[in-house]
């Protein structure tokens, strides 16, 4: 599958050289094991409606992704994964989907397009894990670096990563060097900048177990050499964790980062993003509370753009891009299960971080159900009434999934 209008990225050529050789001469005297090697099969429909105050027509996406691959380990602690996509618009394609032009729908992010997922060698021994080429970066809770993963086109990387845990209940270690970004845009995008961006990054993250929950410190310098604005530098510390009580458990995640202007960006730049997030879990439902800020000064806000962002500030995606101002989320949820089916139901409240203006409020829902082995239904509801900021908007999912 022919990915981008560029030399293979230095990462992902990098890993391929270096794995088929090796590979070649290990199994003519180690196979690999059978027990362990595995296709990679995967199946998505997924129909998308959204109607959008600000567009008189709705968009109706029916896209189907399929994904084959194989994982193989050929050798002990050695393992290669390949994998391709192929994203196809079903019906007639009335939405807009970033490449095919049709502005005249609201947006339903998910192109056409023919591209590798994942190519990529990896090694792991006691506790190291290493991994080159293309591959999904998702550290904690994605907050930061996700693979977007409900998009049909999801987000990975070319890049190294590294992690290691250390013995006797010591830390988790874990780097990464970002070399390119392939966005959840298509690789035939029309613009090249909703592509790919090519990236000088260096993540660094350090996790302690205690007996009072998790405690992570982190630091993201992240050059953006196609958008010399998000090029941006990230210092944070993050702790989370659970206590049981009876019949009740309770969890709680604090955060707390400060993000500034780093390397070639030429306008300065500074954030801060805080994170309060207490759980109650009873009879099986887990209700939660929580209030997250993504600073804005009035110039510019908070900004995350390798997160997996559909799963933060509204399944509506109102607000994917931080406003200038920054964003208040205060928000309420629940989920649990009723026999084979799980249901999540949360409600947001949205301000603005600077001034404290009212942005509006959003509803969603979502319920899943094992249908077959390997086969997962979904149906998910998200309405955004807008108080001032962009306009109203109520998107609707269906989808089934196959795993193999």
């Amino acid at each position: 599958m022919n990915a981008n209008h560029r030399p293979l990225p230095r990462m992902l050529a990098a890993a391929i050289l270096m794995a088929l050789p090796c590979a070649a001469a290990i199994a003519q005297s180690a196979p690999g094991d059978a027990a362990q090697s595995r296709p990679i099969i995967e199946l998505r429909y997924r129909y998308e409606s959204v109607d959008d105050a600000a567009i008189a027509q709705n968009a109706d996406a029916n896209t189907v992704r399929l994904r084959l691959g194989y994982r193989w380990m050929f050798a002990p602690g050695w393992r290669l994964v390949a994998s391709g996509d192929r994203v196809q618009a079903l019906a007639g394609a009335h939405y807009n989907s970033t490449a095919n032009g049709k502005t005249q729908y609201p947006t339903v992010a998910d192109p056409q397009s023919s591209e590798f997922h994942e190519a990529y060698v990896g090694y792991a021994d006691g506790g190291l894990d290493a991994t080159l080429g293309r591959q999904i970066v998702a550290w904690d809770n994605q907050r930061f670096f996700g693979n977007s993963g409900w998009r049909q086109n999801e987000q990975t990387f070319d890049a190294l990563s590294l992690r290691y845990a250390f013995d006797g209940g010591g830390p988790v270690l874990r780097y990464a060097y970002l070399d390119r970004v392939q966005r959840v845009n298509g690789n035939a995008n029309p613009n090249p900048l909703l592509r790919a961006w090519d990236l000088n990054g260096n993540l660094l993250n350090l996790t302690q177990a205690t007996a009072l929950g998790n405690v992570t410190g982190y630091a993201y310098l992240v050059k953006n050499d196609s958008v010399a604005t998000a090029s941006t530098k990230t210092f944070g510390a993050r702790w989370n964790g659970t206590h049981a009580s009876g019949d009740w458990k309770f969890g709680w995640t604090l955060e707390y980062a400060h993000q500034n202007d780093y390397a070639n960006n030429p306008v300065a730049q500074s954030a801060d993003y805080r994170l309060i997030e207490p759980t109650l879990t009873w009879s099986g439902v887990t209700f939660k509370i929580g209030d997250e800020v993504m600073g804005g000064n009035g110039r510019y806000g908070f900004a995350t753009p390798f997160a997996t962002l559909h799963a933060f500030d509204g399944w509506a995606d109102r607000f994917t891009t931080t406003p200038v101002d920054g964003i208040d989320d205060r928000y309420l949820g629940a989920n649990g299960n009723i026999g084979k089916a799980a249901w999540t139901l949360v409600w947001h409240d949205f301000h603005a971080d600077r001034g404290g203006r009212v942005y509006g409020t959003e509803a969603d829902a979502m319920l899943t159900y094992p249908l077959a082995a390997h086969l997962i239904g979904l149906l998910k509801l998200a309405d955004y009434r807008s108080d001032g900021f962009s306009t109203d908007e109520t998107k609707l999912w269906a989808s089934l999934e196959y795993r193999f």
